[in-house]
């Protein structure tokens, strides 16, 4: 399957995750990712089987794999957090993520790295989230850790090809940690993406710093912040600072084959079009 581009947005489990796949399907997807749980509260309350049998039901009957999926994270949890106390509750959610993941056969969670919140140095708050991965795993079994690329906004770290390369040296279990690349944090972070030759570049640097063979999936997306800018803003393919020239480079290159491309643009209704356009620079 790795000859395959897998494209499709983040949609909307609205009304149970079971119906994140119907939704999918319906844009032309042949990846998703979803949210399990109510991304902006702490706690939800657990699946039951009825919800995990009718989400692995209608992945199958929509073409669906676990290769295919990838679930994110709460927008709560930071694994790096300098307060005990915030970090033990962001902890316990992340178990709880990863546990949800578990029970609905998926393999990867995504998720952003933490942030320092300007209370303990980087490195420091870097070993704190690595820390946080380890203990997760020894919690749940199987599920892949997939760090996000972020944009440097604010005190949020992994916005360095070094900070991701630094965490995965301190996971444990290589096996069970990958990135997920944002392209619009990418850019807000400095990396260039505006042309091909840009884009040939930066993922150089990335296969040399990180290895290209940790990246497990990707958001696609266009910036309205400028190179550089440090703001996370998503725009819509083409319509923002990064272009249309990096998006083709993606759906032409093979080292972006097999893995969950995932749509976060602003215009859901514009997704089966963008869907097909990267799709069209693949074949």
């Amino acid at each position: 399957m790795k000859s395959v581009k897998w494209v499709g947005a983040h949609v909307s489990a609205a009304g149970g995750v079971q119906n994140a796949p119907l939704r999918a399907n319906e844009i032309g997807a042949t990846a998703f990712a979803l949210f399990t749980k109510n991304q902006r509260q702490w706690k939800a309350k657990p699946l039951d089987e009825t919800t995990i049998t009718a989400f692995k039901t209608n992945c199958k009957k929509y073409g669906f794999s676990a290769d295919q999926i990838l679930p994110h994270d709460s927008y709560l949890i930071n694994l790096g957090n300098p307060d005990k106390e915030n970090l033990e509750k962001s902890r316990f959610a992340f178990y709880d993520e990863m546990a949800r993941c578990e029970q609905l056969g998926l393999k990867l969670l995504n998720f952003h790295p933490g942030s320092h919140l300007k209370k303990m140095p980087e490195q420091d708050c870097l070993k704190r989230i690595a820390e946080s991965v380890n203990l997760a795993h020894e919690q749940v079994g199987s599920v892949i850790t997939v760090i996000e690329n972020t944009a440097g906004q604010g005190t949020n770290l992994g916005h360095r090809f070094e900070h991701l390369a630094y965490l995965i040296e301190l996971v444990e279990d290589k096996e069970r940690v990958g990135i997920c690349i944002d392209t619009c944090h990418l850019f807000a972070a400095g990396y260039d993406l505006s042309t091909a030759m840009a884009c040939e570049s930066t993922f150089e640097e990335l296969d040399q710093v990180v290895g290209m063979h940790y990246l497990r999936a990707m958001h696609l997306n266009d910036s309205k912040t400028p190179l550089g800018g440090r703001v996370d803003r998503h725009h819509s393919l083409g319509k923002g600072h990064i272009g249309l020239e990096c998006f083709e480079f993606i759906g032409k290159d093979k080292r972006f084959n097999g893995i969950p491309l995932i749509l976060e643009t602003i215009e859901p209704t514009l997704w089966p079009a963008e869907i097909d356009l990267v799709q069209s620079f693949h074949s």
